[in-house]
């Protein structure tokens, strides 16, 4: 079985809830035939991506910058939802060395590292979520918190362009409890 994620100047993200999980092994296959051309992860005209996988954390508030807390609870606010205090997403990304972490262009509790480096075959995939946690939010804490959900997805709403991308063989093996 194959998820076939399409845009079109559009988004969309499938999200897996998961209850108290430790942070362990993800992986997957995944293929892009049709990137985005405009797509620049460091701008917010060009914050999009052609396919990403996210594993979205339970990371203490008290561990969150006191300005991107209250940003949070405004969200929150006007969302009428509770938001994950840290998302770490691999994107499929060609542009940027392979492991780049790129904090997201609207919010710094997102942060990417590119994956992807060839359209139109498939690339297998394999991460150590407590690892690319650390490396991605070390700069706030090293305690790796529970993971929250995972989630798979596309973004070509701000360079308003298409893309097509696959996804299979989806595993998360929850980590031990630390």
């Amino acid at each position: 079985m194959v998820l076939r994620v399409q845009t079109a100047a559009s988004y969309g993200n499938l999200v897996h809830t998961l209850k108290d999980v430790p942070a362990g092994r993800l992986s997957w296959r995944w293929r892009v035939d049709k990137p985005l051309s405009l797509a620049d992860l460091r701008t917010r005209e060009g914050d999009d991506v052609a396919l990403k996988v996210c594993a979205l954390f339970d990371m203490p508030r008290a561990a969150v910058p006191f300005v991107e807390r209250q940003l949070l609870r405004m969200a929150e606010r006007r969302t009428g939802e509770s938001l994950p205090t840290a998302t770490v997403c691999f994107a499929w990304d060609p542009s940027w060395p392979e492991g780049t972490v790129v904090p997201n262009a609207y919010s710094r509790r997102v942060r990417y590292i590119t994956l992807g480096t060839t359209t139109g075959s498939w690339q297998a995939v394999q991460r150590d979520l407590a690892a690319d946690f650390v490396r991605a939010f070390g700069d706030e804490t090293t305690r790796v918190p529970k993971v929250l959900a995972i989630a798979l997805g596309a973004d070509a709403d701000n360079t308003r362009g298409e893309s097509l991308g696959f996804i299979a063989d989806l595993e998360f093996t929850p980590g031990l409890e630390r």
